[in-house]
């Protein structure tokens, strides 16, 4: 989880996920997008492609790209419970345990 979790860290990486949330592209549409240099853009999709946060199939000569949610999802949902997000707050548990002990 943790080269996921460095894969998010960049905001370079985070856009390149950006834009493969709406459609699948290759390496070649990504780079009109992000401005860094093909070296650099090489390196991003590397850290990527290692966190599994994207699928790469290659048609030719060409690498498509695709967002993999389900790692992404992953990633989220483990956060949000190492930060009990969405979870009941102890302080609301004690209240709605006094609440019922009322009725």
């Amino acid at each position: 989880m943790s080269e996921v979790y460095k894969a998010l860290a960049d905001p370079t990486r985070r856009h390149i996920l950006e834009m493969l949330r709406t459609s699948e592209m290759s390496a070649g549409q990504i780079a009109e997008q992000v401005h860094v240099s093909k070296p650099t853009l090489s390196g991003h999709l590397n850290v990527l492609k290692a966190a599994e946060l994207v699928d790469v199939t290659r048609h030719g000569t060409t690498l498509i790209y695709r967002l993999n949610t389900s790692v992404l999802e992953e990633a989220i949902f483990a956060l949000m419970s190492a930060f009990k997000i969405g979870a009941p707050t102890e302080q609301a548990d004690i209240k709605g345990a006094a609440h019922a002990a009322k009725k």
